[in-house]
């Protein structure tokens, strides 16, 4: 038998690999036309990729003999078993012609590297306010790193720390262009750099004008064909061309250079530049307002008598092991117990979160009787994804009714529905913790609709996937825990059971009702600590 590519015979060869039915035949000859052929290799590498990355979401593809998905791998030992069998199946094969070929390693470092986080980043956004960026760009997250872009700040203030450690804060409407840890382009707006001793060499141009550090604090205002750099500490060196000698601007002088005209010198003037020095107050000052509006919304919340548990961590103090339930309906569950886990700052600098870090780290609690549905919601910051499966809210072992939700190690978020006897259904989303999210907050919830049999996971208020629900009512908590779980009734010492969580927790809210894309909206954009990133509605 003999392949060609591309040819309806290498398609057919591909997809019995994919699916673990390729014949001997097939796969002597589509190793060999991957030996010889490139185009071919290329190809094949992507299918399987492909095909690995579908086969993640269960609702996509439905087994020929009914067995437990391994998406999420939440039920030990069947999840094991059947795992093994589709690798043994479905990617042996396919594992086996890249081992062949010599790409296996390649594969690998691939799929590693997609879990690091990002290789190029440059700098970071840690503050802003009421900064609005430009619509048709992907707004950067507060907290993530940034790799090498345009920032496009329509209005407001923003700062970002380069990772050479140089501060620059704009005001809107700027335009700065991240090109490496110690250089920028403003190419219009007003910006201010504060520049360590460490980060000296920082370097920022602009039209007709090219600004090297020299361990200093200086701003820039670029407007039309004008460029203004104003030194207001040390001294840095400018150049009216890239090709031009630098010249050493002191302390108390500016330069201002127009286009086709030589620089003139003049005093440096601060008062143009006030707003951008008082980032820090007028941060302070937003963050307060969001703290009480999120107060305001939490205290309405607490009053809607289908949040059966509401735990706000607002006040947490260093010996106190109880978190209070904070909703009205509280009579089941007054209180959970902390256990081991430490208070930290949250989503605010004034409010605490509880930190999961340790394999005991975990807050406990239980709530009886059955509900016909549930929605559990949570403001998150995972550090970093270290288990195969890393615990948000899980009830004990695997009674009927009972709900599993997680964080896979490759970022998708996972809920196990447990039915009757060893029946139960994984409903997983495409991986949504990206690298780049880890080490910020964000908001994540999960809706589960028993009368309408369908399911949604949400990520920042907007819906990540939607699942058609199998296992009917009624569901039940039981006795569950945030960040941890209680694998009762199964082997101790597996290490496959150990799911603790990495991160803090701010919030968590579980209703007996399936709560609306509006009402879901509205919890992200109430307890975003920064408003311009939580207007969503």
């Amino acid at each position: 038998m003999t392949l060609l590519f591309p040819s309806p015979g290498f398609d057919e060869a591909v997809a019995s690999v994919c699916h673990g039915t390729a014949s001997e035949e097939q796969a002597a000859a589509l190793n060999a036309l991957l030996l010889s052929d490139a185009a071919a290799r290329d190809e094949y590498l992507f299918r399987i990729a492909l095909h690995s990355r579908l086969a993640s979401d269960p609702d996509l593809f439905v087994p020929a003999v009914p067995a437990p998905d391994p998406a999420i791998l939440d039920f030990p030992a069947a999840g094991r078993e059947v795992r093994n069998r589709r690798r043994q199946s479905g990617f042996a094969l396919a594992a086996g012609l890249a081992l062949v070929l010599g790409l296996a390693g390649w594969w690998i470092l691939g799929a590693t590297a997609s879990r690091r986080g990002p290789g190029r980043a440059v700098a970071v956004l840690n503050r802003t306010v009421n900064a609005r960026w430009n619509p048709s760009d992907p707004p950067p997250r507060l907290g993530a790193p940034l790799e090498p872009r345009l920032l496009r700040l329509e209005s407001g203030l923003a700062q970002v720390v380069f990772q050479n450690g140089a501060r620059v804060v704009l005001e809107g409407p700027a335009e700065l262009r991240l090109v490496s840890a110690a250089e920028a382009v403003c190419t219009s707006g007003r910006l201010t750099a504060e520049v360590p001793r460490q980060a000296r060499g920082f370097r920022v141009t602009a039209p007709h004008l090219d600004v090297t550090d020299l361990g200093t604090a200086f701003g820039l205002n670029v407007a039309g064909g004008r460029s203004e750099v104003h030194v207001f500490q040390g001294r840095v060196q400018y150049r009216p061309e890239p090709v031009a000698p630098g010249t050493d601007l002191e302390e108390g002088n500016a330069a201002i250079v127009e286009d086709g005209a030589p620089p003139r010198l003049v005093p440096s003037d601060r008062s143009g530049f006030e707003p951008l020095f008082d980032l820090q107050a007028l941060s302070v000052a937003a963050e307060a307002r969001r703290y009480d509006g999120w107060r305001a919304a939490a205290r309405k919340l607490d009053q809607d008598r289908s949040l059966r548990v509401h735990f706000d961590f607002e006040h947490g103090t260093p010996n106190d092991w109880r978190l209070p339930n904070v909703a009205s309906r509280n009579a089941e569950t007054a209180f959970a117990t902390i256990v081991g886990s430490q208070w930290r700052e949250g989503r605010w600098s004034t409010k605490p979160a509880l930190e999961f870090r340790g394999v005991g780290d975990r807050v406990r609690f239980a709530l009886p009787g059955t509900l016909g549905s549930v929605t559990l919601a949570a403001w998150v910051r995972v550090q970093a994804l270290d288990r195969e499966i890393n615990s948000l809210f899980m009830s004990d072992g695997f009674e009927p009714g009972t709900l599993h939700w997680i964080v896979r190690d490759d970022g998708v978020l996972g809920l196990t529905v447990v039915g009757p006897g060893r029946d139960h259904q994984i409903l997983a989303s495409p991986p949504v913790l990206t690298p780049d999210r880890l080490g910020s907050w964000m908001h994540v919830a999960v809706v589960v609709d028993g009368p309408g049999r369908r399911a949604v996971h949400y990520v920042d208020g907007r819906p990540v996937s939607r699942h058609a629900l199998r296992i009917a009512p009624p569901y039940a908590v039981g006795t569950a825990e945030l960040g941890n779980w209680n694998a009762v009734g199964f082997p101790g010492d597996d290490p496959f059971l150990v799911r603790n969580l990495n991160g803090l927790m701010d919030e968590f809210c579980l209703f007996s009702r399936p709560l609306g894309p509006d009402e879901i909206r509205a919890l992200h954009a109430d307890g975003h600590p920064q408003a311009e990133s939580a207007d969503l509605r």
